[in-house]
């Protein structure tokens, strides 16, 4: 689509000023923000011709203009001013997120709460993928006397863990055993490859002491099959009960899509074009229930590996040069830490 200096700098400006101000913006009004002289009754004739081309919309006859779901994708894609971060910013952001730089998973949680309170919307964050990692270590912590507790330790900082029980009295001795055998064969193992399959194979090639140690591999397969699947932290959604932009109908229903950890996780995951920063607006989500909101999606990479996400979901109404500058920064420093982090282990 093709627009003419003027007509850019119009719409620019009228979605900087609604986003400002959250009314509809009226010529007069605009005459004043823009940076060159024209008449009124020229921007009412550009902002028609803008609204004819499906980029900017009328909420009444009497009312100013508002941008439309093409005019915001226009703005964000080409028009949009980045409000940098501020090192003030970027220090309050590190305060926050370092204190739970010890652990991945909280870590992410952490991000996802002061992404929740800095924008106001509702904040996700998943787990690093786990398609790529091995295994990095076995354990076994004794929770009775016939029962124990795996823990698989994956490559990309995740921890899963299985209760199993066993049909003899277990002793640390015992567990020893299995700590070492285990270690032994399953290190550097890739995770996707722990399949009941692999665990078949694995317990043939132990001959007698398979009987002993069946429980302990079906555990250890029950905990890779779930370290594959990506986790949600969620943090935020009460924020947009309160945003005006929505009815008490379109709350109910992002809401409802919310509490669906693994549809949630799909909208997320399946945009890796490599750029970064993903917007999606309204019917871009492809979801019904979001058709009125924006998802803003950042990816974060480990040891320069794309791994997850951190995002926002709020109304189409939002600061995008601030938040897109923000979560850039806090997907960054996520990264940093957690290959410091996984390094260090």
């Amino acid at each position: 689509m093709e627009l003419s200096l003027r007509k850019q700098k119009i719409l620019a400006a009228v979605v900087d000023l609604y986003i400002a101000t959250g009314e509809p913006v009226g010529s007069r009004l605009l005459c004043k923000m823009l940076d060159f002289n024209v008449s009124s009754a020229t921007v009412r004739n550009e902002m028609s011709d803008l609204s004819a081309e499906g980029l900017l919309e009328q909420p009444h006859t009497s009312a100013g203009r508002v941008p439309s779901q093409k005019g915001y994708r226009v703005y964000i894609d080409s028009l949009m001013k980045r409000t940098p971060i501020s090192g003030d910013e970027k220090r309050y952001i590190d305060s926050l997120i370092l204190p739970s730089a010890y652990d991945p998973e909280k870590l992410l949680d952490g991000a996802a709460s002061m992404l929740a309170n800095m924008t106001k919307f509702a904040a996700v964050s998943t787990t690093p993928e786990s398609s790529s990692a091995a295994v990095k270590a076995v354990q076994f912590v004794q929770t009775g006397r016939r029962t124990a507790m795996a823990l698989l330790m994956t490559s990309n900082g995740i921890t899963k863990s299985r209760i199993f029980h066993c049909d003899f009295d277990l002793t640390p001795e015992i567990l020893h055993v299995f700590f070492r055998v285990l270690n032994e064969k399953l290190i550097g193992v890739p995770v996707a490859s722990i399949t009941p399959g692999y665990i078949q194979s694995l317990a043939a090639s132990l001959d007698d002491m398979s009987i002993l140690i069946s429980s302990a591999l079906m555990a250890i397969a029950q905990a890779a099959r779930e370290s594959l699947e990506s986790e949600v932290c969620l943090d935020g959604e009460i924020n947009l009960v309160f945003r005006s932009e929505f009815g008490q109908d379109e709350i109910r229903r992002i809401l409802d899509f919310l509490s669906r950890p693994a549809e949630l996780c799909s909208l997320l995951t399946r945009h890796r074009d490599g750029s970064g920063i993903k917007v999606l607006i309204g019917d871009e989500t492809r979801r019904p229930e979001l058709r009125d909101s924006s998802v803003v999606v950042s990816r974060y990479a480990v040891s320069g590996r794309d791994s997850g996400v951190i995002a926002i979901i709020g109304p189409t109404r939002m600061n995008y040069g601030k938040i897109i500058s923000n979560m850039e920064y806090l997907s960054d420093s996520v990264g940093r830490i957690l290959t410091r982090l996984l390094n260090m282990e």
